[in-house]
């Protein structure tokens, strides 16, 4: 059922409260991991990567969370994805799936900020990135580390700011005061910047009466973050990066765990990415690991002998994600008994924070049915939440047919039993695979343990085998 919205006062208007709310409840985890995380030369920066649910992860995700909820956020993030593709990009009307309205009212100016109103269905419930993965990023002069969850699927980097006028969730380590950077400053109304916020958060940016340029960034599990356009150095472990624009949040309410904010990867000018590109080049890559070990995130150069690559596609749906063609898939050696054309019937995204695979109806269908067969002397178990397809006992311990997702060009995704199932509690393991809506997405189930790089500069996205662990 979809939840039913909740009118919140945000933006620019209750950023602008002189009297600070109170940050919640914010504490340090894993402060022991605080050092190991950045490194950056002059031709690649190189972070570890961590599952939120990992052993490493500087976030904590309770135990006894079941699966359940982050399958109920994944099926959100579906949702929202879906409703960006299904605007049409020359329409006046595209906007995202939350929609949020700004109204200046110069009588109610409070703190030097115009009156803003943003009406935002939030949901209770699951953390955001429970089923993602995050890393450290230093800001600031003198720079401090940050917590952040990695989105190839999002574009402005933000994270939370004292004084935190409205809200703030709870985070791991202390929040970010601008106050403390000799290096931080304020971004007009009038930057090309501000300006870009329309396409980097398909959100319209607003302008405070003193010229602050304010953003709006919602999501697909009807999360948000509201606050300044802001720019200051970022930094990984001694090297540094200056005049870095992200945001800076004032009112972030919603699903995000106990990170500090979000990364965004996206195809946009205001993504990590784009800024970091003029020193390291228009690529990254990266290696998910599974939640018993660590990855990394890498950006700018790569050896591309070790990867298979598949182009990537042109898309007017949206610019800013990362369209591929999804070519064929075999369960056993045998290709699934379908026309060759039903792959290519849906769009296809590559996605770092899509949990389950989403595949055109009958390519799911045709999937299912193929691996019952090949699992026929395994006993099956109901049902659970959006998966269909599942069995008794764990995928580590049962036997299961090799399932290969080949691409266009002849990548190739050769699936171990942990990219095929996924274990949703001690005693069931279901295929990590659901029909898609209105489009196909690669997610991060079936990405863990290979090297993933995108080329923004080739166009094209490669896999190989073994990243990690």
């Amino acid at each position: 059922m979809a939840p039913a919205p909740v009118p919140l006062l945000v933006a620019a208007f209750s950023l602008l409260f002189a009297a600070a709310t109170p940050i919640r409840d914010v504490a340090d985890a894993c402060s022991s991991q605080v050092q190991d995380f950045e490194h950056l030369n002059s031709t690649a920066m190189h972070l570890p990567l961590h599952h939120s649910r990992g052993p490493c992860s500087p976030v904590s995700v309770p135990s006894d969370l079941p699966f359940s909820a982050v399958l109920t956020h994944d099926d959100a993030r579906i949702a929202s994805l879906a409703a960006r593709l299904a605007k049409a990009p020359s329409s006046s009307s595209a906007r995202p799936a939350v929609t949020v309205a700004s109204l200046y009212r110069a009588n109610d100016d409070v703190d030097g900020v115009a009156a803003s109103l943003a009406s935002v269905p939030l949901t209770p419930g699951t953390s955001y990135g429970v089923g993602n993965y995050v890393t450290r990023m230093g800001l600031g002069t003198p720079a401090k580390p940050y917590v952040m969850v990695v989105d190839t699927g999002s574009s402005l980097t933000w994270l939370q700011c004292s004084p935190c006028r409205v809200s703030c969730h709870r985070q791991s380590g202390p929040v970010f005061d601008p106050k403390t950077s000799s290096s931080y400053a304020a971004v007009s109304c009038s930057t090309p910047q501000c300006n870009d916020l329309s396409t980097a958060t398909l959100n319209p940016a607003a302008c405070s009466s003193s010229d602050v340029c304010i953003y709006q960034a919602s999501y697909g599990d009807s999360s948000f973050s509201v606050g300044y356009l802001s720019k200051d150095t970022v930094s990984f472990g001694s090297n540094s990066v200056p005049n870095f624009y992200y945001g800076c949040g004032q009112d972030n309410e919603g699903l995000f765990g106990r990170s500090a904010g979000l990364m965004g990867l996206a195809r946009n000018k205001l993504s990590l990415l784009y800024q970091l590109a003029p020193t390291l080049g228009y690529s990254f890559s990266y290696c998910l690991p599974s939640s018993s070990s660590s990855g990394y995130l890498s950006i700018g150069s790569y050896n591309p002998g070790q990867y298979s690559y598949t182009p990537m596609v042109s898309s007017t749906l949206d610019d800013s994600l990362y369209f591929i063609k999804l070519s064929g898939m075999t369960v056993a050696g045998k290709p699934l008994a379908i026309s060759s054309s039903e792959y290519s019937s849906l769009p296809t995204i590559i996605d770092s924070g899509t949990v389950i695979t989403r595949l055109p109806t009958t390519v799911y269908d045709a999937l299912s049915k193929a691996v019952a067969g090949a699992m026929k002397g395994t006993k099956r178990a109901d049902a659970y939440s959006i998966l269909d397809t599942c069995f008794v006992g764990q995928a580590s311990s049962l036997r299961v047919p090799a399932v290969s997702m080949a691409f266009s060009g002849g990548a190739a995704l050769k699936l171990s039993a942990q990219n095929l199932l996924v274990d949703v509690d001690s005693s069931t393991t279901c295929l990590a695979f659901a029909p898609a809506r209105s489009a196909a997405i690669i997610g991060n189930t079936q990405q863990q343990t290979f090297s993933v790089v995108y080329d923004v500069k080739s166009n094209r996205i490669g896999f190989a085998a073994g990243g990690c662990r």
